[in-house]
């Protein structure tokens, strides 16, 4: 009787995962196919033109960190409250800050609408901050024209990414893929339209290409706003903007803070060896955008693991079940081994098929050739960092090892080591590219020997 119980324990617990990995993977896959679209198409019109948007679109990235800091903060809370079955508190989450908190903490910290308003502003200093990643001319006033574009998205981007990650995280994970899906297709679209000036749109070229991700972003935020206002879906209550229990709103920014930092300091690490690679030439910020993109397209399924498992586990731990999330996040951590090994096998199987079909330079291919090969090599390392740090420790409200573990591996190690492998040792280009890609693999020990102290194992529901 007893193996007959396990076996549909496990049959369960692969199906209720699957049925989240999945959607999520999948979604992530969509979203990482808006950036390959964006350069595939640009990069027919010219080089150049793929690598302005490219690093202008570091811009837009942080402000996705600080929404997607905001987003894991009230997954953390909202998985468990719905393991619990308490929708009334996951609505409070989704409606977080009364006016009393929102002027305490509107000093010190950024929450969607302030960031909305902040990078909209950071798109009017265009020029000072295209400077930031390169020196070259042409692409400073080229990506200028993306962002002039592009910062009406922020708003939309802002608003919708709430009530996905809601979705997400109360059984509805096929809807939110849905919707994000359909956007990024709609986005794909009008990429190639607004781009050629196909049909009887107007040929735009670069401002075409960041006219497509507002209209995309805009259609995405009213689908999901119409999408919770269906019956048994968290709702936006106005009642709750306004009072909202101190206790979990306390819970909230204690959680979402360590996520934010985090998001932050990892991104403002990656922005960084953008800044590196961008001041080593337009071949080397060209392979390198195309390294990039094919990574985040590969690496969907782990993220999606991550994301999942994150939120089985939290579900277990809000119904008090912590032996069976402790058994989960075993079982999670060795099929993130099993994922990375396959992810890297699949990306080394793909690079002469990518090789073949970019137009780039001699040089650039040549960089590019090698940059995909040290990719598929780390995916081991960052599909078991994914599923542990950005998935199962979060889970239990364990946020600040991410938050530590970053700041060590990125700004102690791997941006300072890129910047003297670039500019004072004079390294080769690949080989600047594989020191700042080695803090997945640095920090890789520190997280095993952090999840084998289960101190992510707390139910965090009041």
């Amino acid at each position: 009787m007893k193996p007959k119980i396990h076996n549909d324990r496990n049959a369960a617990f692969y199906k209720k995962l699957f049925s989240l990995v999945l959607p999520i993977a999948f979604q992530q896959f969509m979203l990482a196919a808006v950036s390959a679209s964006d350069a595939l198409m640009l990069g027919f019109v010219n080089q150049d033109s793929l690598s302005a948007v490219s690093l202008a679109g570091q811009i837009t990235f942080v402000f996705n960190l600080f929404m997607g800091g905001l987003t894991m903060g009230t997954s953390i809370l909202a998985a468990q409250y719905y393991g619990k079955g308490d929708m009334i508190s996951i609505e409070k989450v989704e409606n977080k800050y009364d006016i009393k908190e929102l002027k305490e903490l509107k000093k010190e910290y950024a929450v969607p609408r302030k960031t909305v308003i902040e990078n909209a502003k950071a798109a009017v200093y265009k020029e000072p901050l295209m400077r930031i990643f390169t020196n070259e001319p042409q692409l400073i006033s080229s990506g200028i024209v993306y962002l002039r574009v592009v910062a009406a998205s922020y708003l939309f981007t802002g608003i919708s990414q709430i009530y996905l990650c809601i979705l997400k995280n109360t059984g509805c994970a096929v809807k939110s893929m849905v919707i994000g899906s359909t956007a990024v297709v709609i986005n794909i679209f009008l990429n190639a339209a607004l781009i050629y000036g196909l049909l009887f749109f107007p040929e735009m070229g670069i401002a075409g290409a960041a006219l497509a991700t507002s209209i995309s972003k805009l259609i995405e935020m009213g689908w999901a706003y119409l999408e919770s206002l269906r019956e048994k879906r968290a709702r936006l209550r106005i009642k709750y903007c306004f009072t909202t229990e101190k206790n979990l709103a306390r819970d909230y920014w204690k959680y979402t803070m360590p996520m934010l930092g985090d998001y932050l300091v990892w991104g403002c690490g990656f922005t960084t060896y953008s800044v590196i690679m961008g001041h080593l030439g337009s071949d080397a910020v060209a392979a390198n955008s195309i390294a990039n993109i094919v990574k985040n397209l590969i690496v969907s399924f782990c993220t999606g693991l991550g994301n999942g498992g994150g939120i089985i586990v939290g579900n277990e731990l809000g119904m008090g079940n912590l032996k069976q999330a402790k058994e989960y996040g075993g079982r999670l951590c060795k099929l993130a081994v099993i994922s990375g090994v396959l992810s890297g096998v699949f990306l080394v199987a793909l690079t002469p098929v990518i090789v073949k079909v970019t137009t780039l330079s001699p040089q650039a291919t040549g960089y590019l050739k090698w940059m995909l090969i040290l990719c598929a090599c780390y995916m081991v390392g960052k599909s078991i960092n994914m599923t542990t740090i950005a998935g199962i420790f979060p889970a239990g409200g364990d946020s600040k090892f991410g938050l530590i573990c970053d700041a060590v591996t990125m700004w102690a190690f791997a941006v300072p080591a890129g910047f003297l492998a670039a500019f004072v040792w004079n390294l080769p280009v690949v080989i600047v590219f594989l020191i700042i890609n080695l803090d997945e693999i640095v920090k890789l020990p520190a997280a095993i020997l952090h999840y084998r102290k289960y101190g992510w194992l707390k139910n965090l529901t009041r």
